[in-house]
């Protein structure tokens, strides 16, 4: 080894290595893999959040860093819109010509700027450092100059700059200021039907981060048995609903490790519950998830079931969901089947069935809140492509189900592309079935509409955005 001192830079100072920050370091990563593979943070996060406390080690990585990695990603994926729009302004050339890595750190570095209380100085030095670890010394100077100009004014101040005023174009004022895509502002103000103040309370509700929600899968756990957790508050509509307050963690409660219970979205349990207590005429013995990946509601359907001696036969198309909805499912205390069959092609007689669920693939646009990211992904167009799968999956529910049997068709969106407009075409070939009101199936929640569906929202009910129909064969 030479025993040269290290010669100095052309500036005349001494390099220095860049430091290393383990939580920005992962925070970065999972924003590529969204990026560059299409992956949901969701997914993401937790094997890079093993992966640190692994290599960093418990001490060096505690559950405060995993808060702030985890405020991070989701934060920037929220607010992406809005931040787009804001470096923009500090940018001397259009967005789409940053390379999406450099852009991934200025997104990050304006969400602890302009979304986080972490003080200016900090945020712009933390995440030019992280622009000298994963982008080099040349670019992290970029980074630090267009950071330093969004540094410049707080999260109003730029928005009274970048967003056009209300009374001028409100969509885009309302796509700026909550970072929605303006065709999203669109549609779900067209879901609402009312005023601006409806349309704000939404976009913001999409923008706060979702309760942890655990149903008590009856037969197998209680609700009283999830509220000794730490953590724990009763749900606020579903009796076997129970939220985790901030902090709280589902894989450290002994009956969701066990599959006595599991992560279930409020929304997703009352769809359920609602169709397992609609009215029937005739025998009620036979039940059917039509699409019941990844298992969730099949769970709880076919632990309703048990409790009435029928069985639930759960149908998958994909043989790896099929796994899931299998695992989910194990230990049920009723009898069930889980096959790996394409709803629209049933490998079951008609009228086989007393009740059938379609919770039929969607846009997403009612979990929002959950996957951020989603919002960014879909297009307007997407639409056309899910329409033919609705309405095949519920024209194939109602021939599955007997005269006097009920189907719930679900989706967890509210565009009304993929909810009114799907059973108000399917029903007109089946003049035979008739629209049963959903809303006396929900007891004690508020502000279900007119009916006789219903469509729950984040905003009003701290829900997913679920909708439900329930139609009864007649003849």
């Amino acid at each position: 080894m030479s025993d040269q001192p290290r010669r100095p830079r052309p500036s005349g100072k001494t390099y220095r290595r860049p430091k290393k920050d383990p939580v920005r370091i992962l925070a970065f990563e999972a924003l590529r893999a969204v990026d560059e593979r299409d992956a949901y943070a969701n997914l993401v996060l937790p094997p890079l959040l093993r992966k640190a406390r692994e290599k960093e080690g418990p001490e060096t990585f505690d559950a405060r860093d995993a808060a702030l990695a985890t405020e991070l990603v989701y934060g920037t994926l929220r607010r992406q819109g809005t931040y787009d729009a804001v470096l923009s302004s500090c940018v001397d050339r259009p967005l789409g010509e940053v390379d999406p890595p450099v852009l991934d750190v200025l997104s990050l570095g304006a969400h602890q700027l302009l979304g986080t209380r972490i003080p200016t100085h900090a945020a712009v030095s933390a995440t030019v450092e992280l622009a000298r670890v994963v982008l080099g010394d040349g670019r992290a100077k970029f980074v630090n100059a267009v950071l330093r100009k969004v540094a410049q004014h707080d999260l109003d101040g730029w928005l009274e700059r970048v967003a056009p005023p209300y009374d001028d174009d409100p969509e885009d004022h309302l796509a700026v200021v909550h970072s929605h895509p303006r065709w999203v502002v669109s549609a779900l103000w067209d879901s609402l039907g009312g005023g601006r103040t409806g349309i704000e309370e939404l976009l913001r509700a999409d923008n706060e981060r979702p309760e942890v929600t655990l149903v008590a899968r009856p037969g197998r756990a209680t609700s009283e048995e999830l509220l000794e957790e730490d953590a724990a508050v009763p749900g606020r509509w579903s009796p076997y609903a129970v939220r985790l307050s901030e902090g709280g963690e589902p894989g450290a409660v002994p009956a969701v490790r066990d599959g006595r219970a599991g992560v279930q979205d409020e929304g997703s349990q009352l769809v359920a519950i609602a169709l397992a207590n609609a009215p029937l005429d005739g025998p009620d013995r036979r039940w059917l998830d039509g699409c019941a990946g990844p298992g969730g509601k099949a769970a709880l359907l076919a632990a309703l079931a048990a409790q009435r001696g029928a069985a639930l036969v759960a149908s998958e198309k994909q043989t790896h969901r099929a796994g899931l909805v299998a695992r989910a499912l194990e230990g049920n205390p009723g009898p069930y089947q889980v096959i790996a069959a394409d709803g629209t092609r049933p490998a079951w007689r008609p009228g086989s069935f007393d009740r059938v669920l379609v919770d039929v693939p969607c846009t997403g646009l009612g979990a929002l809140r959950r996957r951020p990211e989603a919002r960014w992904r879909r297009r307007p167009e997407d639409l056309e492509g899910f329409a033919p799968l609705q309405r095949g999956l519920l024209r194939t529910a109602l021939e599955s189900v007997r005269v006097g049997g009920v189907v719930g068709y679900a989706t967890c969106s509210p565009h009304l592309a993929e909810t009114r407009a799907v059973v108000a075409d399917v029903l007109k070939q089946f003049p035979d079935a008739d629209l049963l009101d959903a809303r006396p199936l929900l007891p004690g929640v508020p502000e279900l509409g007119e009916g006789p569906d219903v469509q729950l929202w984040p905003h009003l009910h701290g829900t997913d955005a679920m909708y439900l129909a329930l139609i009864r064969r007649t003849g």
